[in-house]
């Protein structure tokens, strides 16, 4: 999103989740994409949605065919802890955590160029 470019407002949203719960919150779609394998068949679609208060919600939607798997989860900052959601279940992990948990994840070293790109990803998108 540039400058010149109008922002979304913000709307009522629910998301109804393969956990049984639903995530309501009141926010605007900040950024979004959708890729496609060619070889497992399955189509994802991921949406990154901004509340006025600062929050985070991630939704992933997966399918085949008819088979759909729906996830999303609460991020909040406060502080130098992130607390996150996914209806059902809550944690709040300090940020440094986070960034290990983050790197282990993504099989990245300390020193690779990508942990500092993710990083900054991570506070500029929670600016």
């Amino acid at each position: 999103m540039n400058d010149n470019t109008p922002r979304q407002p913000n709307q009522r949203l629910v998301l109804h989740l393969d956990n049984g719960t639903e995530l309501r919150f009141i926010g605007r779609l900040f950024a979004g994409g959708s890729w496609y394998d060619e070889e497992s068949g399955v189509l994802t679609r991921q949406k990154l949605y901004a509340t006025p208060s600062g929050e985070h919600i991630y939704s992933i939607v997966s399918g085949r065919g008819p088979v759909r798997s729906r996830r999303a989860y609460r991020v909040a900052l406060h502080g130098d802890a992130c607390t996150i959601s996914d209806g059902s279940t809550r944690m709040t992990l300090d940020l440094e955590t986070l960034m290990f948990a983050v790197r282990a994840l993504a099989g990245l070293d300390q020193d690779d160029a990508t942990l500092d790109m993710v990083e900054e990803t991570l506070r500029a998108a929670n600016c």
